[in-house]
């Protein structure tokens, strides 16, 4: 059995893809720390559908926890799927921003991404075969106003992910991004009204965390052996 890691197992989309992931006959180790008890309920969800699945408390930011943590989970063998999906805001407008608004999402969304998957990358690459998946963002594509953090955190995301594809393309590795828009859960409830919606997205509808899950899915699954480095907009059709 394949086993998979999905950082911020907790969150809409983080759930998701967790339930996709198990359904789909993955083992899913769900990562939670702010919110631990989200990431065991989730596990006990996958488990409760017959399932298999596990969860890891950690700070994506804290490289040295982070690496024990990995450490001990590679001790029962490579993990073979990896979906990068811990994120954070810290909105301003960048004249009013503060350094550490600044710097909170880059901590996160892109040197959590290294503290992560650079110590998974030797096990991947020694069985021959593993997906990375990182979860990124529209705003790191088209930007946005008051997310200057967020949108540096996430092209910079998109960078590494074309970069590490390439390092890994011979290797039976895939490296890819998810570039969702917007998204039905409590972030995009609290931000974005229906009119506000229809007015955004050419579908006139927000996205799900399932169809986000779904397509997460696929490039986890052998299928997608052929599709790396790319950078995917999952956004109702907003160009």
């Amino acid at each position: 059995m394949k086993r998979a890691l999905v950082t911020g197992g907790g969150g809409d989309i983080g759930q998701a893809i967790c339930q996709r992931l198990g359904q789909d006959g993955l083992h899913v180790i769900v990562h939670g720390y702010q919110h631990p008890e989200q990431a065991l309920s989730v596990a006990d969800a996958i488990r409760a559908k017959g399932g298999s699945a596990e969860t890891v408390e950690f700070d994506v930011t804290d490289e040295a926890r982070t690496g024990a943590a990995l450490a001990k989970l590679l001790e029962a063998g490579p993990i073979q799927v990896l979906v990068n999906n811990a994120g954070v805001h810290a909105d301003a407008p960048m004249a009013g921003m503060s350094s550490a608004q600044w710097r909170l999402p880059i901590e996160v969304c892109l040197h959590g991404f290294f503290n992560v998957t650079q110590p998974l990358l030797l096990p991947m690459i020694g069985a021959r075969w593993g997906r990375i998946i990182n979860i990124s963002s529209l705003t790191g594509v088209t930007g946005n106003r008051g997310q200057t953090n967020y949108a540096a955190a996430k092209a910079g995301l998109h960078g590494a992910t074309k970069a590490l594809a390439l390092e890994l393309a011979s290797r039976g590795v895939t490296v890819n991004a998810i570039a969702p828009g917007i998204i039905a859960g409590s972030v995009a409830d609290a931000a974005f009204d229906a009119a506000m919606i229809k007015n955004l997205v050419p579908m006139r509808r927000a996205g799900t965390p399932e169809e986000v899950a779904a397509l997460v899915g696929f490039l986890a699954s052998g299928e997608a052996g052929y599709l790396t480095g790319q950078i995917i907009n999952l956004n109702g059709g907003i160009a």
